[in-house]
This record gives C-alpha cells, structure tokens and sequence, in this order.
C-alpha cells in the first residue's frame, strides 16, 4: 500500500467517522499495568459496516475481560486505548472501506484498565460483490515492534493533541506519518513488515 492513499479525498469522511467512532468511548481508565496472551491464540471479532461488534470469540471476551452480551452491538472502539493516535484508525478505516486488507499494531484497553498491545489484521468481508462488515484477527507481536512503534505513536499523538479541532489534529498527524515513512524511505506497509520479525 502506497501511503499517498492517506491523502486522497476520501480522508474527510474516514476522520468524521473516526471522530464519530472516538466519541463512543467508555470512561474506562488505564492503571498502567499490560498484559498478553498465547503466541498460539488469534483474536477475532467481526463487526457491521459502523464497526459495531456484531461477533467476538472467547479469546478477545477474556483478553478485553468482557461478557459476549456487553459487547455485541456495542463500537469496536470500546477498546481504544488513549495512547492510540486516531491517525492508525483513520488509515485503517480508509483501507477497509476501499476494500483492501491491512495489518497494523494496535494497544487496546480492556475493561479493567489493562492494556494490551495486538498485531492486527484487517479486512473487509464482502457477499454479492459488496462489503457488508469487517473482520480482524489479533495475534500476539513481537515485544521489540512494540518497543519501536511506541515512539512513533507518541509523536503521533503529541501532534494530535497540539490541534483543539478533531478533524484538523487527525489530517495533522497523518500527515506527520507519512513525513516519518518519506524521511525512512518506505511505505506502511513495508514499515509494518520490517517490524514483523523484530526481537525484543
């Protein structure tokens, strides 16, 4: 994926949507303590076209310490930890609603307040030839791509927060992203790949 797609038209509408989505938060907050799961166990979850959680499997119910009928129906979002710039989540949204796949690192939050960092995979799921929802599977990622995209997020977020008005702080710190993957030479994609296979 080349990351000029992040600055086409369609970015206006994916931030009103991420913006829409941020505002469904729950008032959880995070303690500071993180936990993990099985390097064999996947995390998945579907949900509608409005990311509503529409499935969730027992991995992500005890990962995210949730009951399945508190969270059917409910903003995938419910997770978002506040650490996460909405910038991913606007790149993520982008990708999905264009019908294409996409990986990235994400820290959720869970409903005690734990963190926990996922390697997320992304796609739309089609039927008749249109996308009716998405489906993600979140595998465990290695310690050291958390231990380098930690810093990159925190510019992200630092930019965000710079900026009072939501629209503005995403198109500002999408823009700072695409300014780090010029400055390294690569695309999202090959940047979240290079991260693949680092050690702690």
């Amino acid at each position: 994926m080349s990351f000029d797609r992040v600055a086409e038209s369609g970015l206006s509408r994916t931030v009103r949507l991420v913006n829409a989505m941020s505002g469904a938060r729950s008032g959880i907050r995070p303690t500071g303590r993180s936990r993990t799961f099985g390097r064999d166990e996947v995390i998945v979850t579907k949900t509608d076209l409005q990311g509503r959680i529409t499935y969730a499997n027992d991995v992500f119910l005890r990962v995210a310490v949730y009951d399945e009928h508190e969270v059917i129906g409910r903003p995938h979002n419910i997770i978002r930890h506040p650490d996460m710039p909405r910038a991913v989540f606007g790149l993520l949204w982008q990708e999905i609603q264009a019908g294409r796949e996409i990986f990235a690192y994400v820290n959720n939050l869970a409903s005690d307040g734990v963190n926990y960092w996922v390697f997320a995979h992304v796609t739309p799921t089609w039927a008749n030839g249109r996308i009716v929802g998405y489906h993600s599977n979140r595998r465990v990622p290695d310690l050291g791509a958390v231990h380098t995209i930690e810093p990159v997020y925190a510019q992200l977020l630092a930019e965000e927060r710079r900026h009072s008005h939501p629209v503005r702080a995403i198109e500002a710190s999408t823009a700072l992203l695409g300014r780090v993957l010029d400055d390294a030479g690569v695309t999202y994609d090959q940047f979240v790949w290079s991260l693949a296979g680092a050690s702690a």
